[in-house]
């Protein structure tokens, strides 16, 4: 699956950090700490080597020992400031405190103590360095899916108890599963609840704001081997589409879980993404409909070209005489 932008922007910057506090470290070694390939470590070191302070003259960039990357050592020269304690102003100062407030409403949050502690440390210095600024602002946000949900989910997680959970799928498939829930994550604008499923024998995702009703049991969680880690991606067994869309519809390949993507000669690219929920494919292939290239299966581009004439005749029905607006 090709890696978010932003995904790679927090480790680049977690390099420099984690360098600048370690002092020299062999390849294999940062690979394992960051979670990739050594051969990923020394593409993010080529590119750290040509980033810095603006100006960007050799003076500007942020500095490594070529030695040291020839026998295998990643040792950090220069930082270009880049560990300095930031400095905020009073407007970055109050985003991060609206940021922060509407974290600590979130699920995951909320269900996990020490995820708790640091977000409420972190506001707390933060909003007395801000002062009366942050005292003027209000954040309220709603958390995701049905409160009472949530607040079984939280509790169970709390207390290492078993859910009964009603849950319906993206195609509307509801069922009704006995899970020992793990952990909650976010990604985006969803939360997310990792837990072993009873009835599947398996680890399984449950998009929270999906889980119809959920009841605490008075059972302790048994101890399953699960994963931490969450891939929010779709399931490996569902159908794949190949979608090429032209140069101006790149933001797809970051928005858009996607298996692989491919520059073309002519500027275009290729993306191959699985697909759980027909009916998201369509809304994305018309929203996109003037870049779209070329998709295969054929079956796919069939079913969007019904929809937008079906649309297009429902127009064509309306009134010529119709008022402007």
């Amino acid at each position: 699956m090709a890696e978010r932008a932003d995904d790679r922007l927090v480790r680049l910057l977690g390099i420099v950090a984690y360098l600048d506090g370690a002092g020299p470290v062999p390849v294999d070694e940062l690979a394992r700490h960051f979670g990739v390939s050594e051969r990923q470590v020394l593409d993010d070191v080529d590119a750290l080597w040509v980033s810095g302070t603006p100006g960007y003259w050799p003076d500007d960039l942020i500095d490594f020992d070529a030695d040291s990357i020839e026998r295998g050592v990643v040792r950090l020269t220069e930082a270009r400031g880049m560990t300095r304690p930031l400095r905020l102003g009073t407007r970055e100062a109050v985003a991060l405190v609206a940021a922060l407030r509407a974290m600590r409403e979130t699920a995951a949050v909320q269900a996990d103590p020490g995820r708790a502690g640091v977000v409420e440390s972190a506001l707390r210095k933060l909003t007395d360095a801000t002062g009366e600024a942050a005292a003027a602002l209000d954040v309220r946000l709603a958390p995701e899916g049905d409160p009472r949900v949530v607040a079984a989910i939280s509790s169970a997680l709390a207390a290492g108890h078993r859910l009964r959970i009603r849950y319906v799928t993206a195609v509307d498939e509801e069922s009704v599963r006995e899970v020992d829930p793990v952990s909650l994550h976010t990604q985006d604008e969803h939360a997310y609840l990792l837990a072993w499923c009873h009835r599947s024998q398996g680890r399984r995702t449950f998009r929270v704001d999906r889980v119809l009703d959920a009841v605490e049991l008075g059972v302790p969680v048994e101890g399953h081997d699960v994963d931490p880690d969450v891939d929010f991606a779709p399931a490996g067994d569902a159908p794949t589409a190949t979608i090429v869309l032209a140069s101006p519809a790149r933001a797809v390949a970051e928005q858009v879980p996607v298996e692989s993507v491919r520059d073309l000669p002519d500027g275009s690219f290729e993306v191959r993404l699985r697909v759980t929920n027909p009916v998201w494919l369509r809304r994305l292939l018309l929203a996109r409909a003037p870049h779209v290239l070329s998709v295969e299966p054929a079956s796919v581009a069939d079913d969007v070209r019904e929809v937008a004439r079906a649309a297009l005749a429902a127009y064509a029905d309306l009134p010529a005489d119709l008022p402007d607006a």
